[in-house]
């Protein structure tokens, strides 16, 4: 999964079983026996909400003996499901809750969640919009639209529902990723990085999304801000691409000791990125064209870094070419 995507989906509800109103096929229930099925609903649900799972799943069970039209019932089951992430069990219960409550926001949206759990994009969008027809103003039912339809590669179907997610809740963090991760599939990288920004001002920074900022910032050229970046992402831990990415910065702004400093560090930590070997090489070579072709040491390097990286992808016409040109 697109660890861009990951940032918006891994969200979850609280556990909590709503009041619906029951709609019973066959003979009329009598209002005792309602109100004793509501009492074992509320018992059922305080054991749900106290992480009593197994004895909440046999309350609604033998619920739904009593009455197998109880909509609640099946969302209690559905919803301790989706606090186990269990989503291939909580799918079923939460699809026939959702049929037998249609003017349910929760049954609808948590049935969406399921199915988007499951990776049943498709199905979990059609949920989706049948919970904003009851409810348009959700934020979480529009965010998780647009993380749907990004899953899809249909960013220009989830721009307008993760614009109304931030328009909705303009603190929601998850919904700048959504933003952002649909001005970025649409090429938009300006705004897509603004909304990167914006997630990022509203929540902890996760390797994922500054990740997600240093993408954006590296198409707009912005090299300062992406050593900045990289800074930030090694905080989380070695992290070899960005390493990477700094040395291609420093590069461009023709400070060539930092970016032979970030491409070490870069192959240091993952000897398999062929780019980071070509920094070393060029930085290297042009070292050793700078000295007038009298520094062995600089030309020894550049060689061994070239060929370490046509070692690692030997589809580089353009290497080999540098390689064969000064005899590397």
């Amino acid at each position: 999964m697109n660890t861009l995507i990951r940032i918006c989906i891994a969200l979850f509800i609280p556990l909590v079983v709503l009041g619906c109103e029951a709609t019973p096929e066959g003979a009329a229930r009598s209002p005792e026996s309602m109100e004793t099925e509501q009492n074992r609903l509320a018992e059922a649900s305080t054991k749900a909400s106290e992480g009593d799972y197994e004895d909440a799943l046999v309350l609604f069970h033998s619920i739904l003996e009593d009455n197998p039209t109880s909509g609640e019932a099946y969302l209690g089951i559905g919803d301790v499901y989706l606090e186990q992430a269990d989503y291939a069990r909580a799918e079923p219960a939460l699809a026939r809750a959702a049929k037998l409550e249609p003017r349910s926001y929760e049954a609808q949206f948590r049935h969406g969640l399921s199915l988007q759990m499951l990776d049943r994009f498709l199905d979990a969008i059609q949920a989706y919009h049948r919970a904003l027809t009851i409810d348009p103003d959700s934020v979480e039912a529009n965010r998780n639209l647009a993380t749907s339809y990004l899953r899809l590669d249909e960013a220009r179907n989830a721009l307008p529902f993760a614009e109304r997610a931030v328009k909705l809740d303009p603190n929601d963090a998850s919904a700048y990723v959504s933003l952002g991760a649909a001005y970025e599939g649409m090429e938009d990288w300006e705004r897509a990085a603004r909304a990167y920004v914006s997630a990022s001002e509203r929540m902890e920074p996760t390797p994922e999304l500054m990740g997600n900022l240093l993408r954006m910032l590296v198409k707009l050229k912005r090299y300062r801000e992406v050593i900045s970046t990289v800074d930030t992402i090694q905080r989380f831990g070695p992290d070899a691409n960005a390493w990477e990415r700094a040395g291609w910065a420093w590069f461009r702004l023709g400070d060539f000791g930092e970016s032979l400093k970030a491409y070490r560090e870069a192959v240091a930590i993952d000897p398999t990125i062929w780019q980071a070997w070509n920094g070393v090489g060029v930085n290297r070579l042009n070292a050793w064209l700078l000295s007038e072709r009298e520094d062995a040491g600089a030309f020894d390097e550049a060689g061994s870094a070239f060929r370490e990286s046509l070692r690692v992808n030997g589809d580089q016409p353009k290497v080999l070419e540098l390689v064969l040109k000064y005899r590397l």
